[in-house]
């Protein structure tokens, strides 16, 4: 009996592979988008987790740093400190800045907050080389992927600042490379202007900046209360936006990840269409191929379904290699994406049983030719 998936592979073997490695390199990108998708997810959790905080107080009406500017003074956190159940309170700064890497200019998040008080966002895990910040000014802490080692001196402003750190896997919400230093320097840095600036505002009647404004202020609180009770008393009393960490993920993931993910979404959907289409094109030009043989084994008896079968069989082992070219090629390239790119088995399984269920769809297209084959065709008729 002949078996077309068989004959294929035997007779058509270079045919066969370069169709499965184009399939499959169409695969292989949709793995490695989702694998971004969750690597968004993934990076947009690093700086949120490692400051670790109950509580976010933000501008009124404003959904916070991550998500929109938001400006509000620092000495609130005295005022939040003293509110039953607070266990702490500091104030944290955001800003995206241009680096002057020595290789080039890269665009990073600095991420401002007193290296004396109690709230550390630099997770300890990640420092590799250094140490954290000790000073109230003109030291810094960077990613190890910016282009700069121990010691070097960076200007920013007006200042130049020392490497005193150096971190592995810092990124903030939208996968900038994180930089720390200390408040005083990242509030002169965001809310004081130039000397020039400030002489002109004076020539047109405009009262100089307030310095002393910070993004965010930060809590915890202390076991046993309640963090929702203490949010709507926040609200209620100091006139601001007030979100717990939950709703702070909630926040990044409606507000920088659920657009992206519905657009990488549809993305896989379009590859995966058209990897459909090519299969189904080439199983059809397959079976053209043998028609001759296909009419034989009706005329000789053989039924409609052994030989649909053989059709669905070859349909399916060519979905099968693709997506294992696909694979391969997604765990080769993975890690050399600018974005992070995290690749979890369940996601290709889930690929996988897609890929075998239109696998099967596309052989309708050759099993349709195989049953209307007029046998007669294998005589002259």
């Amino acid at each position: 009996m002949i078996n077309l998936a068989q004959k294929d592979i035997s007779h058509s073997l270079g045919k066969f592979l370069v169709t499965a490695m184009g399939v499959g390199l169409l695969l292989g990108i949709v793995i490695v988008m989702i694998g971004i998708y969750r690597g968004m997810i993934v990076e947009s959790e690093i700086l949120i987790n490692d400051i670790n905080a109950d509580l976010w107080i933000v501008q009124e009406s404003t959904l916070g740093p991550f998500a929109e500017a938001s400006r509000i003074h620092e000495d609130l956190k005295d005022s939040v400190r003293v509110i039953d159940g607070i266990k702490n309170a500091e104030a944290l700064t955001f800003q995206n800045i241009q680096l002057p890497s020595p290789l080039k200019p890269t665009r990073v998040v600095a991420v401002g907050f007193d290296p004396h008080g109690t709230f550390n966002p630099i997770n300890p895990e990640r420092i590799v080389e250094g140490r954290d910040l000790q000073r109230s000014h003109y030291e810094i802490v960077i990613s190890d992927n910016v282009g700069f080692s121990l010691g070097d001196s960076i200007l920013l402003g007006r200042d130049n600042y020392r490497v005193v750190g150096i971190t592995h896997g810092s990124v903030s919400s939208g996968g900038d490379p994180l930089v720390y230093i200390s408040l005083k320097d990242a509030q002169e840095l965001q809310f004081l202007y130039t000397n020039n600036r400030i002489r002109n505002d004076r020539d047109r009647g405009i009262k100089n900046n307030d310095a002393h404004m910070v993004n965010a202020i930060v809590a915890r609180i202390h076991e046993g209360y309640s963090v929702d009770n203490i949010a709507k008393e926040l609200r209620r009393f100091k006139h601001k936006s007030v979100f717990t960490q939950a709703q702070q993920h909630d926040i990044l993931s409606k507000n920088l990840i659920e657009k992206s993910s519905k657009q990488i979404g549809m993305f896989a959907v379009i590859l995966i269409i058209v990897s459909t289409i090519i299969i189904s094109l080439i199983i059809y030009t397959m079976t053209l191929e043998k028609m001759k043989e296909i009419a034989i084994m009706k005329l000789i008896g053989i039924p409609n379904s052994m030989i649909i079968k053989m059709v669905v069989q070859e349909t399916l082992l060519l979905g099968l290699l693709a997506f294992s070219f696909g694979a391969i090629f997604a765990n080769l390239s993975y890690d050399k994406f600018p974005k992070k790119v995290v690749l979890e088995i369940p996601d290709s399984i889930a690929l996988f049983v897609v890929i075998l269920i239109a696998s099967v769809l596309a052989s309708f297209i050759g099993v349709k030719k195989v049953v209307s084959a007029d046998p007669t065709t294998a005589i002259g008729g």
